[in-house]
């Protein structure tokens, strides 16, 4: 029923593939238009869309190093730099 489409992406240029099993899937969800962006596009709009994180700065209370977290830290919890947090949670 469905047939692979070479469509042009409308940001960059490149030719993608929109495959049959993504136009069944578009068909599925009731979507009447092609995607006009490679998966690349796509994901960079995305990514892009999102923003920037607001980082705080934190000291690790297991090995004492300076570090950035993405909460703002509670006074008398414990916070733990990317690297103790991943000794931890494997422990």
């Amino acid at each position: 029923m469905y047939q692979d489409k070479t469509l042009k992406c409308k940001d960059c240029g490149n030719d993608f593939v929109f495959t049959a099993g993504e136009q069944e899937f578009y068909a599925a969800k009731g979507f009447e238009n092609e995607p006009q962006r490679c998966k690349d596009c796509r994901a960079a709009r995305k990514n892009a869309q999102k923003g920037t994180r607001e980082m705080f700065p934190a000291v690790c209370a297991n090995c004492g190093k300076e570090c950035q977290v993405p909460f703002k830290p509670t006074e008398g919890k414990a916070v733990y730099c990317s690297e103790c947090f991943a000794e931890m949670r494997n422990a």
